[in-house]
């Protein structure tokens, strides 16, 4: 998703999915062909497998945030209740109530805490119900008769359904969650793996965390000697870099002036590159090179002391003549950095471009 923002409205660019919610596939015509809902099925447990082994629990999962492309592909949505590590307690639960009333897991209306991937699993199994039977496991007008229903976790399997599909609900839809199969144990499953096909893992995109240790390294030349190509920007980053279409100021303390600036240069790449580093050079800094990246720090006897500086730059692509460089403060002095952001921007950038990208200085 890319946010922009104008002085009066802020904009969502989404991917469209064409099919919709499940929800609504379900609600115009009815349940799904076993094999069909089974696909779904399993596309549904590798997604939630995929978060839970990043540290995501959804504790949202239902049909109306399960979406279908035009392929027939489901993709999970609305990941605004979910849970990261650092919201578990000492004892290692979740505690926050939180979820739609028929897919909640019993363990979350106890109060007790619990088990972020468990009571997902529980989620997914009402899902599997309803893609099978076209109605919910659990249901009443009454809350506290629903969550009595939700406690004893008695729901009536129809008879119609292959023993594989029955034996599968019956399993997931465990009170206990203790004795309630795992996603493991249910990719191990005979009824599941019917047809399946697992999820590519080289499709799978790398987490990118960049952090002073990223820099620690010196950068390997490459093998002809000439500097990695910079990343390309596509227009949606290219506008939202314009400080008038900044949104961090909505959320962070810190004055984007204080952290951040970016300046257009119609220098070569290479010799961006060099200038910059014949500068900062100059300007008593040390820098680290990794990836096509610069880390300049300066600091006293090699500690972060109240007079230390560490910056990081990088360079982007608009064109092949037109560079946008971007300085990022890490800790420091900002009376430093701003010498520093000063001094590179009147010396590498392009004097008439100042309305493409506003240098915050």
């Amino acid at each position: 998703m890319q946010v922009l923002a104008s002085k009066s409205k802020i904009y969502m660019v989404l991917e469209y999915v064409t099919g919709g919610e499940l929800f609504d596939r379900i609600a115009s015509k009815g349940k799904l062909p076993e094999a069909e809902g089974r696909k779904m099925f399993q596309q549904l447990i590798d997604g939630v497998s995929y978060c839970h082994s990043k540290g995501v629990f959804h504790r949202d999962l239902k049909l109306e945030n399960v979406l279908v492309d035009a392929k027939g592909n489901i993709k999970i949505s609305d990941f605004g209740l979910s849970a990261l590590p650092q919201h578990f307690r000492d004892d290692g639960l979740l505690h926050t109530t939180c979820g739609s009333p028929n897919y909640v897991a019993p363990e979350i209306l106890s109060n007790r805490g619990y088990d972020g991937a468990t009571s997902d699993i529980w989620s997914c199994g009402v899902i599997l119900y309803v893609i099978l039977t076209g109605y919910l496991p659990f249901d009443d007008r009454n809350l506290a008769v629903l969550y009595q229903k939700i406690f004893k976790g008695d729901a009536q399997v129809p008879k119609w359904l292959s023993p594989g599909a029955k034996n599968m609900i019956k399993r997931i839809l465990d009170p206990n969650p203790v004795t309630r199969i795992t996603t493991a144990d249910i990719k191990a499953d005979e009824w599941f793996k019917l047809d399946y096909t697992p999820m590519d893992s080289a499709e799978e995109q790398d987490d990118v965390y960049i952090d002073d240790a990223a820099f620690s390294i010196q950068e390997a030349p490459s093998e002809d000697g000439s500097p990695k190509s910079p990343n390309l920007i596509n227009a949606f980053q290219l506008i939202g870099m314009s400080s008038c279409l900044d949104l961090s100021g909505l959320f962070e303390k810190e004055d984007v002036s204080e952290r951040k600036i970016r300046f257009t240069s119609n220098h070569s790449m290479s010799d961006l590159l060099e200038k910059i580093e014949d500068i900062v050079t100059e300007m008593g800094f040390r820098v680290q090179k990794r990836n096509g990246r610069f880390q300049v720090i300066q600091e006293h006897r090699g500690k972060k002391s109240s007079g230390s500086l560490s910056v990081a730059t990088e360079v982007f692509e608009i064109s092949p003549s037109l560079y946008v460089v971007e300085l990022r403060k890490s800790y420091g002095d900002s009376s430093a950095y701003r010498q520093l952001c000063t001094k590179l921007s009147n010396d590498l950038g392009v004097p008439s471009s100042p309305g493409l990208l506003t240098t915050e200085v």
